[in-house]
This record gives structure tokens, sequence and C-alpha cells, in this order.
């Protein structure tokens, strides 16, 4: 969670959810929710509540977690792990296209690119991200270092290759979500400059 005062920043609500037949059976110990908390406690300077989940690689199981995350538990977020390729029990991106009012194709062209930098094989993921009412559902990568991959960018590499989570905040914003603030350091936010907000006196 930030350290920045409460006052100071709108709070924000993430559901974050890793989806693996294995983990959550307790086979062996999820990487991907602290992967994904690690990454955003260090980008976001807003106060986070976090509403999280470990589940298995059941599609009506996984839309009913987002739809409950969402309209239950009102997460201004929603961010998965896992589940994104083409083995039968790979099932999360018809899951949260299910559940979806409006979908976000640029978010996962985006991720693949980012991932072609390393493996062929990235052509292979499927990562989808979708609105549901005014919230912002995106399918991650399963492995931890390439979830942050894809949030941050790859912004030393020759060309730079923007991450998905610059986009994040303004794209919240236009669904009238909360304002979120990222450390320039980790994941510089892009808004329009009429879409800035002055900092709070």
């Amino acid at each position: 969670m930030s350290e920045a005062p409460s006052n100071e920043f709108d709070a924000v609500r993430i559901g974050l959810v890793s989806i693996s037949d294995r983990a959550s059976a307790g086979v062996y110990q999820d990487q991907g929710l602290p992967a994904l908390r690690e990454w955003l406690t260090r980008a976001l300077r807003n106060p986070v509540q976090w509403v999280e989940r470990l589940i298995p690689d059941e599609q009506d199981g996984i839309s009913a977690t987002l739809r409950a995350l969402v309209d239950d538990e009102a997460c201004d977020l929603v961010l998965t792990t896992g589940g994104t390729g083409p083995a039968p029990r790979d099932v999360t991106p018809e899951a949260t296209l299910a559940v979806a009012h409006k979908e976000m194709p640029g978010f996962g062209e985006q991720m693949r690119q980012i991932s072609l930098r390393f493996v062929p094989t990235a052509i292979l993921s499927r990562q989808v991200a979708v609105i549901r009412g005014k919230s912002l559902i995106i399918n991650l990568p399963g492995q931890p270092k390439a979830i942050a991959e894809t949030l941050e960018g790859l912004p030393a590499a020759t060309p730079p290759a923007p991450g998905i989570f610059a986009a994040v905040p303004y794209c919240i914003d236009l669904i009238g979500g909360p304002y979120i603030e990222t450390d320039p350091a980790v994941c510089k936010a892009f808004r329009p400059k009429s879409a800035i907000r002055a900092a709070k006196g």
C-alpha cells in the first residue's frame, strides 16, 4: 500500500485474480498474486484496497469471480494472471469476454508486442482487456517477470516499448473511476494535458 496520506490521493480498489489449477489446489505456492501486488505497490501513489482471489481454471468460476469483484466488491481495476494460452484448460480470455460490456483490444496487442521481444511463442498468448461497468479488467501473463515487463514496458530497449499500465489511469478516468497517480520512476501515466488534475494543496 502507498505510504502517501489517504487524503492526498484517491483511494483505489484493485482486484487481483491468480488462475491456476495447481496453485489453487496447493500443489505449489502461487506466485501471481505476490508479483501483481509487488509491482503495483511500487507503481501507485494512491492508497490501495486489495481484493485477492486464487481460483482454478474453470470458465464459469472465473467469470463469476470477475463479476463479483466488479459488481459486489466495487473494484476499479481487476488484473488476472494465468490461463491465457492455447491449452484446453486455458479459458481466462473466454471467461473475461463473457462478462464484458466493451472490449479494449489495444492492451492485449501491446502485451504481445512486448513479449515478442523475448520469445516467439508470445503469439500464442490470448490476453484480453475489457470494461465492465466502471471497472477495467485486464488479463496478464502468468510469469512474474512477464507481468512486470508488460505493465512497465521496456524503456531502455531500442526502440523503447511502452508498457500497458501507462494507459490504465486515463482509461479509468474515462469510465468514471478514481484518479490514479503513478510513480514516474516506475511507470509514467499518460494523460492529455486537459485531463491532468492539479496537485491538491
